[in-house]
């Protein structure tokens, strides 16, 4: 059984070593040709206290490049029905999220996963729900535009057809001249990954309530139950802070302070099939990339900022309210009762030390609500700059 786990193992290794060398060779296969590049400067317009996100020293910075990654990002010509763009599942009144159970590509096929927030995903060491290996923000947007199992935006094999098209678009060719530079190759699949990681390194969100009375020296930016819902956040009683600490709420986390990434992965209790803490199989966690039976399970701790736009929750958007996911950890793991997915979380044997159980009174319930709603940014989904310019 061991080998056999080895030998599952291998395969995938060598398979990502195929999937990245790909990827490298789709990104890179046009040769620069860049004559006179642009300025690469760029101003985050953050607070102090925040860091700054870590910038691949391959893609810096600038207006131009952010400015053409925001159209690419509400481009709905980069989809194979012409009807689907990245802001079809990251909507900005929904803090970047869709408000749906599980993404839906241009075709209809359904992820399995919950479509993550945006927000602060320039500050995330892991980009997807559980795969360790998928860490840059470049190489990240190919697998919606490219992928297949499932289909996203559905446009493998259209390389070519996506260059000539934007090569026969006025507007499009001078922005990417402004973002790249008057060369040959400034229209590249390469440089549209680029100008939209770029805009997504952009989506910053540190004004909330809670930044203002924390942060900001501002005592009266929260209630006295949100502050006192603060106090049961950090507290051993509860132990929301070990998986949603630091300044983005998550675990997952890398920055220009920080001397290392940190990348975690946790079973929280959210399903036990077998009584030996089994998922559904096509929702396995961490596991799928390891086979590793002790990652069975294993998810990635998303950012809590913005949370109170961002439901349904979990990794395959099972629970329906913050209440619920609340009452999720209060049991120390989700009792399903019947069909095929039964059976007790809380005695999940591979979950998290963390996810212990705890009681609340009534008022304290309410007051970590409010805390959690005090994560809420308005500015950020409101933001201008973050807007479709496609639209009038």
């Amino acid at each position: 059984m061991k080998l056999s786990r080895l030998f599952t193992f291998t395969i995938i290794c060598i398979l990502s070593c195929f999937l990245a060398i790909a990827l490298t060779k789709l990104l890179w296969q046009e040769k620069s040709a860049i004559a006179t590049p642009p300025p690469q400067t760029y101003n985050w317009n953050i607070p102090p206290w925040m860091p700054k996100p870590i910038v691949p020293a391959d893609n810096p910075m600038n207006n131009e490049k952010v400015e053409l990654g925001r159209h690419l990002f509400y481009e709905k010509r980069l989809s194979i029905t012409g009807e689907f763009s990245c802001a079809s599942c990251h909507i900005q009144a929904k803090a970047f999220t869709d408000g749906k159970t599980v993404g839906v590509g241009a075709t209809g096929e359904k992820h399995p996963r919950n479509a993550m927030s945006l927000t602060n995903i320039g500050y995330n060491s892991v980009l997807t729900w559980a795969n360790p290996l998928m860490a840059q923000l470049e190489f990240q947007a190919l697998v919606p535009m490219f992928g297949e199992h499932p289909v996203e935006m559905g446009m493998v094999g259209k390389e070519q057809e996506i260059i000539a098209m934007f090569g026969q678009d006025a507007r499009y060719k001078k922005k990417f001249i402004a973002a790249f530079g008057d060369g040959e190759n400034a229209i590249s699949i390469s440089n549209i990954m680029k100008a939209i990681a770029a805009f997504e390194r952009t989506l910053i969100s540190v004004n909330s309530p809670y930044d203002r009375y924390r942060y900001g020296g501002d005592k009266n930016a929260i209630s006295a139950s949100a502050k006192r819902g603060e106090d049961l956040f950090n507290s051993e009683r509860l132990e929301c802070f070990h998986c949603h600490g630091g300044m983005n709420f998550s675990d997952s986390i890398m920055h220009d302070r920080l001397a290392f990434k940190e990348i975690a992965f946790h079973n929280t209790g959210l399903y036990n099939i077998d009584g030996k803490g089994a998922y559904p199989p096509n929702n396995t966690g961490v596991y799928e990339v390891t086979g590793e039976p002790s990652d069975m399970g294993k998810f990635k701790a998303p950012t809590l900022r913005n949370i109170a736009l961002t439901a349904p929750y979990m990794h395959d958007g099972s629970i329906k309210t913050l209440a619920e996911v609340i009452g999720h950890y209060k049991a120390g793991g989700r009792t399903i009762k019947k069909g095929e997915f039964a059976g007790v979380g809380s005695e999940n044997p591979l979950k998290s030390n963390f996810v212990s159980g705890f009681k609340l009174t009534v008022q304290e319930q309410r007051d970590l609500l409010a805390f959690l709603k005090s994560l809420t940014e308005v500015e950020f989904i409101n933001n201008p700059a973050f807007r479709d310019p496609h639209l009038p």
